[in-house]
């Protein structure tokens, strides 16, 4: 069976050239909601428009120093599924990379992710996260106390993937797989993406949507999420894929 989010797992974006890290999320300043100010003058019929673009640093000053710009990810805890506990638990790096970079070099997983290659790439990936300003966190998947998933919880209205739907403030995104060949084709993804999913709107209370954009061409990636109360949104193109935009809404989390 070909692999899936739910499987093997969705690729990142790659990064563009101001971004934060190489691949899983990029800023764009005119996706923060400091980028726009609006002045009028005595005359009124005339407005002056200022474009803010303030530097990465500061908003990560602002919005990120004490809490991070996705809060403490790391004091969620735990959380009970049909299939046992499971906890995101963030990389750390000098532990969790030997098991990354071999989850990365599993052909199936490769071919979503495009990282597959010597560790130092995995390595530069991790970095570029765990040093940025924590739009993106890198996270292992324990399921009763075994590792056996990557996942990257990234601010989605900080994304690209932002332009394609109508964001809202604190808007969060997941990218997923599943390390072993042997917990996939299971239904464990459909099971964890529902509770990763549950966790973020009971742990980020000002998000609205939580999105992911799977590889169009893995249909079974896409069936894992609507069967985890996702909604299909749009056909979108990102930088190196066309992707399926799928969106749990806040509102409809008791109905899907």
């Amino acid at each position: 069976m070909p692999p899936t989010d739910a499987s093997a797992g969705t690729g990142p974006v790659p990064a563009q050239p101001d971004s934060v890290t190489p691949r899983a999320v990029t800023a764009g300043p005119r996706n923060s909601p400091f980028g726009r100010f609006t002045v009028e003058d005595d005359d009124p019929d005339g407005e002056d428009t200022l474009e803010l673009c303030l530097p990465a640093e500061f908003v990560a000053l602002r919005a990120g120093a004490t809490t991070g710009l996705l809060g403490r990810l790391a004091t969620w805890g735990p959380v009970v599924t049909p299939v046992g506990s499971f906890q995101l638990m963030p990389v750390r790096l000098d532990q969790d990379l030997p098991l990354v970079h071999r989850w990365m070099n599993d052909p199936a997983v490769a071919e979503f992710w495009e990282l597959a290659g010597p560790r130092n790439r995995t390595e530069d990936h991790l970095r570029a996260q765990l040093h940025g300003d924590g739009r993106s966190v890198p996270c292992l998947g324990v399921l009763d106390g075994t590792p056996m998933s990557y996942w990257e919880i990234y601010r989605a209205d900080l994304d690209p993937l932002a332009r394609h739907y109508p964001v809202r403030p604190h808007d969060t995104g997941i990218h997923l797989l599943v390390g072993d060949a042997a917990d996939r084709g299971r239904g464990l993804g459909s099971v964890l993406l529902r509770a990763v999913a549950d966790l973020i709107l009971d742990r980020r209370l000002t998000c609205a949507h939580v999105v992911a954009e799977p590889d169009l061409r893995n249909t079974p990636s896409i069936a894992a999420f609507l069967s985890a109360g996702f909604r299909f949104a749009a056909e979108v193109d990102l930088p190196d894929k066309r992707a399926a935009l799928v969106i749990r809404d806040r509102v409809l989390r008791d109905v899907l």
